[in-house]
């Protein structure tokens, strides 16, 4: 008999989830960890502290800037750093300790170290072999760095770094216009820092629907940030605690040279997988380097599985999670599924920016007739407010059936209000069944109506 049934490697969110999924399905379950905490990356060094800082450094603004227009008198708060980070480390001890206490009350070992696969049906982890009948690879995903650019997490930093610089950065240059790079480079900005954003492609967050980034890009700018396109960044150098950045323009070719206390490297992420002896056991991989799995995601080797962002598709978190509960069901016999129609992508910079679906590019290219219902913010009473009526909502459905086929929100709460488009997508609803569902007023969901109104004979209040 196999010491247990399961053991996942990486407590992630892929992998945590994961193990937490194959022990109530009645699997003998075991998680390897080499951390001195569970949670991977989005825990420890991801997705939790950077939206403590984004919580913290936006409620800073909002008392600079908006207190007194609604007769909040006295002096605006000063920045104490230290107790900022302590903060953000308490929100991480408070997620990771959560998912300890799961582990127990689920009856999941931890095994503690990393882990390697020696053979099929045996996982590695220090001087102990430890036998599986199944083996689930959640290893995650590591930083993604340019050639000429060396991380040293003191002034060239990745996110890592960004969480934990020891003073906040006079000057700061961002490599790269995603997700990772917004979102901090906007907590930086907020915090008084002066923040210049390179990017290689012409458009902010590159894949997002062209018309949420052209308004995306011009609120970071109006927010303080600098953002140069079209940037081939060539290397960064530094000296005397400072860098310096050089990049071409790729459309002139000309070189230009930016100084700065930090240069943020956040230019995406690539499958961790180091170490695991995949070779060695004759593993596929893909030519990015991920995991090749099949539909039931499983590997080229009999009883080893991958899921997360050591697999392809979007580097999410609950893509990952949505994986390993699919595979804790293949795993004990049932039929574990996941839908990447309706996977949200969400950016939590303010406004937010949330995504599902297709976008109007996607749509033209696939030669597909379709309606866009639109709806701004201004529009709406609760976003007025609140001082937050930048943006909009946009649904798109088919021209024909009414199917909602994507939906792209800059916004308030814009990634809690995708998941009630997501839900609709997930049952095939069409814009309106949206537009005839009663929404609480006064409530910023009401945009959402109001944009599957437009989709028909227009919205009310626009």
């Amino acid at each position: 008999m196999a010491d247990y049934d399961v053991i996942v490697i990486g407590s992630g969110p892929g992998g945590y989830v994961c193990a937490i999924r194959c022990a109530q399905l009645g699997l003998k379950t075991a998680c390897v960890e080499g951390r001195e905490t569970l949670g991977g990356t989005c825990l420890n060094v991801g997705c939790i502290p950077s939206k403590a800082l984004l919580h913290a450094s936006h409620q800073l603004h909002e008392a600079q800037h908006n207190f007194g227009k609604m007769g909040l008198k006295g002096k605006s708060p000063s920045v104490d750093w230290d107790q900022m980070k302590a903060y953000k480390q308490d929100t991480i001890g408070q997620n990771t300790k959560g998912i300890e206490f799961l582990f127990k009350k689920n009856k999941i070992d931890w095994l503690k170290g990393w882990g390697s696969i020696p053979a099929a049906g045996q996982v590695k982890v220090g001087d102990d072999v430890h036998k599986a009948k199944n083996i689930v690879i959640a290893t995650g995903s590591d930083v993604a760095t340019l050639p000429g650019v060396e991380i040293d997490e003191e002034v060239i930093v990745s996110s890592t770094g960004a969480l934990d610089l020891k003073k906040i950065p006079n000057d700061m240059v961002v490599i790269g216009a995603g997700v990772i790079g917004l979102e901090l480079g906007s907590v930086y900005a907020r915090l008084g820092s002066n923040v210049s954003v390179l990017e290689f492609a012409e458009t902010v967050t590159p894949g997002q629907d062209a018309e949420v980034q052209r308004t995306f890009k011009k609120i970071m700018e109006k927010q303080g940030l600098s953002m140069t396109l079209g940037a081939a960044v060539q290397s960064a150098e530094v000296k005397n605690g400072k860098a310096t950045v050089t990049y071409k323009l790729r459309s002139d070719d000309s070189t230009h040279d930016i100084k700065a206390d930090t240069v943020l490297v956040a230019t995406g992420r690539k499958p961790f997988v180091d170490g695991l002896g995949l070779d060695a056991l004759g593993i596929a991989l893909t030519d990015r380097g991920q995991v090749a799995t099949d539909k039931r995601y499983a590997t080229n080797v009999a009883g080893v599985y991958a899921i997360g962002d050591a697999i392809p598709g979007p580097m999410l978190a609950h893509k990952a999670e949505d994986e390993g509960m699919a595979v804790a069901e293949i795993i004990a016999g049932q039929a574990g599924h996941v839908n990447y129609d309706v996977i949200p992508g969400v950016i939590y910079t303010h406004p937010e920016v949330a995504s599902v679906g297709k976008t109007e590019e996607d749509l033209k290219s696939d030669g597909r007739a379709y309606k866009a219902g639109k709806f701004s913010f201004m529009g709406n009473g609760r976003a007025k407010a609140n001082f937050a009526a930048d943006g909009f909502v946009k649904i798109l459905a088919d021209a024909e059936t009414d199917r909602i086929l994507g939906a792209h929100i800059i916004g308030p709460a814009a990634g809690d209000l995708i998941h009630e488009i997501c839900v609709a997508m997930e049952f095939g609803a069409a814009a309106e069944d949206l537009a005839r569902t009663c929404h609480a007023h006064p409530t910023y969901s009401e945009a959402v109506r109001e944009a599957a109104l437009a989709c028909g004979d227009g919205p009310i209040h626009s």
